[in-house]
């Protein structure tokens, strides 16, 4: 079992969800958080002033899958989350950690059966 951990830009999140929703992987976390990479922030006018924003507005998706759908996962939010053919700086991150364990409160189900 893998936990898959994205960072992507606000805007691809409906297509990142298409595209994990035609692999068959239709249960993850959505949460919004900030942050910055090589972006290192942006540059804003407020009345009259130069502003620098440091912290950019991200989703982090969480993805607790089996070992069998890690690679499908990871391509189709690779899919759904770069930005043209190439992609640019800012698209995000996709990170894969080993899972130890999963229950299921309802059942308390653990293990693969459970996600």
């Amino acid at each position: 079992m893998k936990l898959i951990i994205a960072v992507i830009q606000p805007n691809k999140l409906e297509d990142v969800k298409q595209a994990l929703s035609e692999v068959e992987v239709v249960r993850l976390t959505i949460m919004d958080v900030q942050g910055f990479g090589r972006q290192k922030g942006q540059t804003e006018i407020y009345r009259g002033r130069e502003l620098s924003v440091n912290l950019l507005r991200k989703v982090q998706l969480q993805i607790a899958v089996n070992d069998d759908f890690v690679e499908a996962t990871v391509d189709a939010i690779l899919q759904g989350g770069r930005t043209g053919d190439s992609g640019q700086i800012g698209d995000g991150k996709i990170f894969v950690l080993p899972l130890d364990d999963c229950i299921r409160i309802r059942t308390g189900e653990r293990g693969e059966e459970a996600i």
